[in-house]
């Protein structure tokens, strides 16, 4: 399948990102051999745009010095063909401003980031948090709401605001909740694009006119989600992308629904012959069991008859 988007205006993001796993050896090293075929299967698939160090990407478990690696062979192996948009994201605001920077430098794309974990910042503190990345680099950023994962939720008033500083661009919507993507549409119009974060209800927003789809199961089914990109934004035939999505369904509710999102994506990857090996711990790989119940979801769709 052609890649839709082109590299000629990075900062035109728009399709499918992959939240890019990343890959152990069986020392729980990272896999730079195998991580560049991830990139390649991945853009030769069809996908718009790459995310590494999400937290589909584990960057909690890696070191700084892997977390820069990881960037350098996500960018060495894309090659310009697709943006790249790494995750910086930790849990100080110094931290964030360094991960934006070496991000900028080793020539990401964007950066995505979210609200800083664990310290669960109020919305002043938050807004100063972000306006300080915005001034430190000139790249464009996504931002990432997910309360699930920080313990803090940025509600769309709140996007609007930081929407004001010059560098703020995307966000990527993950509470599941449509109203609120169709609620910072409405609010941010122009300024911001909205990218759906929950992968269950990504046909529902590309039907309301999102800009993207941002997920860690594009690793999975890579040729899936750009095809459901092209038929519901392209070619807006909603009636074979319903067709698609619905069979997609089984694989994307088992791995969203099942409290083991970054495991199960990694089995799923092996499973379509694409061995990434175990998470770190504290994670686990999953059981053979889970294994075999994941099997049977992909199966569901063409791409994992076809694969897994």
């Amino acid at each position: 399948m052609k890649n839709k988007v082109s590299k000629s205006n990075p900062t035109n993001f728009r399709g499918v990102f992959s939240a890019l796993v990343t890959p152990m050896k069986a020392n729980g090293d990272v896999d730079h051999a195998k991580l560049g075929a991830v990139v390649n299967h991945q853009i030769r698939s069809g996908i718009h745009g790459l995310i590494p160090l999400g937290s589909t990407g584990e960057f909690y478990a890696l070191s700084s010095a892997e977390r820069e690696q990881v960037i350098k062979t996500t960018l060495s192996a894309a090659a310009g063909r697709v943006p790249v948009v790494a995750g910086a994201n930790a849990s100080s605001t110094r931290d964030v401003v360094m991960f934006a920077r070496q991000a900028e430098q080793l020539g990401c794309d964007g950066v995505m980031l979210a609200a800083p974990y664990y310290s669960l910042p109020t919305p002043e503190e938050l807004f100063a948090h972000f306006r300080a990345v915005n001034n430190a680099v000139g790249l464009p950023i996504m931002l990432y709401n997910y309360p699930g994962r920080t313990g803090v939720d940025m509600k769309p008033e709140f996007i609007a605001r930081l929407a004001a500083l010059k560098n703020v661009r995307y966000v990527k919507e993950s509470t599941g909740e449509m109203a609120r993507m169709t609620t910072l549409m409405r609010l941010c119009g122009d300024r911001l694009a909205v990218f759906c974060g929950a992968d269950a209800i990504a046909l529902e927003a590309f039907m309301v006119g999102v800009t993207g789809w941002v997920g860690g199961i594009a690793n999975v089914l890579p040729q899936s989600h750009a095809q459901l990109y092209e038929l519901a934004v392209v070619k807006k035939d909603y009636v074979r992308a319903r067709k698609l999505f619905f069979e997609m369904l089984p694989a994307i509710e088992l791995i969203e629904g099942g409290g083991k999102y970054t495991q199960w994506v990694k089995a799923g990857y092996g499973l379509m012959g694409h061995d990434c090996g175990a998470p770190r711990q504290p994670l686990a790989a999953a059981t053979k069991a889970e294994c075999a119940t994941l099997r049977q979801a992909l199966r569901q769709s063409a791409e994992g008859r076809r694969k897994a």
